[in-house]
């Protein structure tokens, strides 16, 4: 047993290390693409996963990754724990403060952007049920909440990364993009939460209301503690613990302890790590903890976050499992969606239509966290492999186009008024 148990360990390194090597490779590529490495990971893990390296070398792909669950179940137990510090990392990127500057414009651009793709992603798949494969009318129901969830949400870390290299995101423009991406992501992580403590058997008895009062009051809770009590604990750990290494333990504490109590509950544990984050973002901003944050940041985005995003491409065969038409309807909704109900709120909120349509694409980037949504609803069976590949492919399309998209707008004009 002890052997067995050690050649499993083995493997498990083995994997972790291919794996950190080709984000490392992959990402740098990315870069210098002027890419987020983000897309340079996954196609790291689509090339040693069963879609390249499964196919042209299948020898190789099952000594790397064999049909072992022992190592399948460590190596997950990994990831899920990475996924929960990268999600605090980018809830810690969100500015609550902002949105109260700027209350009834972000209010309107975040509406639209919301409401229109979330009804153009459930219309598309109540009306066109044969593209999703979904037989019955209850998998269709929810499927059209999950679809109508993801194409409403935006990749905050990438459009954050978007705007420092256009360098707009100490600019109004940025600011508004921020915000507004900010309370579409918590709403949208909100329903996304329901959506899949609906589909937990072991809390199945509860209706959908029950649900979101519960999620409602769990971020009440962790942002309340955050911004009340967040400061005069972080002042207190840095004058007693060792820093930043015991400021550091303490909330690696506090971000287990809030993922273990939203899974508890039924609402998946990634939420809880990323209401931690957006609920302290005051006290550290406060506080000056910058360094700290750029600490966490930095270990996230070097370990975590990449062994993550090459894991997505070992979850499915992308060349099996492309669906040109569904890939194509995929990404036209969610870009029409996006783009046409954020250029709308922010048209009626008073900003210029070309700055209106810059703003749109800023936030039809996707990027990471479409991916992991993608990833939980494929692991709770929401979704098929089919499915998955085409929202992950319509992430990486809309990340790679949004820059270029607004550098083109805001060219017309000689500076953006908001």
């Amino acid at each position: 047993m002890t052997e067995i148990q050690s050649n499993d360990l083995i493997t498990l390194f083995f994997q972790v290390s291919v794996m950190l090597g080709c984000a490392l490779l992959f990402g740098q590529l990315m870069r210098k693409l002027n890419q987020p490495s983000v897309l340079g990971e996954l196609i790291g893990g689509i090339i040693i996963g069963p879609t390249i390296l499964g196919v042209f070398a299948p020898g190789i792909y099952n000594v790397l990754f064999p049909a072992n669950p022992s190592i399948a179940q460590e190596r997950d137990v990994l990831l899920k724990v990475g996924m929960l510090f990268f999600l605090f990392s980018a809830g810690l990127e969100i500015n609550l403060t902002q949105i109260q500057q700027r209350k009834w414009k972000i209010v309107l651009i975040s509406a639209f952007g919301f409401l229109i793709p979330f009804l153009i992603g459930n219309g598309a798949v109540i009306l066109l049920p044969n593209y999703w494969n979904r037989a019955t009318a209850s998998d269709t129901l929810t499927l059209a909440l999950f679809i109508g969830t993801a194409l409403s949400i935006s990749a905050l870390p990438v459009i954050t990364r978007i705007l420092m290299d256009l360098r707009l995101l100490g600019q109004e423009v940025g600011i508004v993009v921020i915000s507004a991406a900010t309370i579409d992501d918590l709403v949208g992580w909100s329903l996304f939460a329901v959506i899949v403590s609906s589909l937990s058997t072991s809390h199945s008895d509860r209706n959908f209301f029950t649900v979101l009062i519960e999620i409602v009051l769990f971020a009440i809770l962790i942002i309340g503690f955050g911004r009340w009590i967040g400061q005069p604990v972080l002042r207190w750990a840095h004058n007693t613990l060792a820093w930043p290494s015991g400021l550091i333990c303490l909330l690696a504490i506090y971000i287990l302890f809030a993922a273990a109590t939203a899974e508890a509950i039924g609402i998946h544990a990634i939420f809880g790590a990323f209401i931690v984050g957006v609920s302290l973002n005051a006290a550290f901003k406060k506080n000056g903890e910058t360094r700290t944050q750029e600490i966490i940041h930095q270990f996230v985005i070097s370990f975590f976050a990449p062994l993550y995003f090459v894991s997505i491409g070992l979850k499915a065969n992308f060349l099996a499992n492309f669906d040109v038409p569904l890939v194509l309807l995929v990404i036209a909704i969610a870009t029409i969606g996006k783009v046409v109900g954020v250029s709308l709120g922010a048209v009626i909120s008073g900003i210029s239509l070309s700055d209106s349509f810059a703003i749109g694409f800023g936030m039809n980037a996707r990027g990471a966290i479409e991916m992991i949504l993608a990833t939980v609803a494929l692991e709770h069976q929401l979704i098929d492999q089919r499915i998955f590949v085409a929202l992950v492919t319509m992430a990486l399309v809309t990340s790679m186009a949004s820059a270029p998209l607004m550098q083109l707008l805001m060219k017309k004009t000689l500076r953006i008024h908001v």
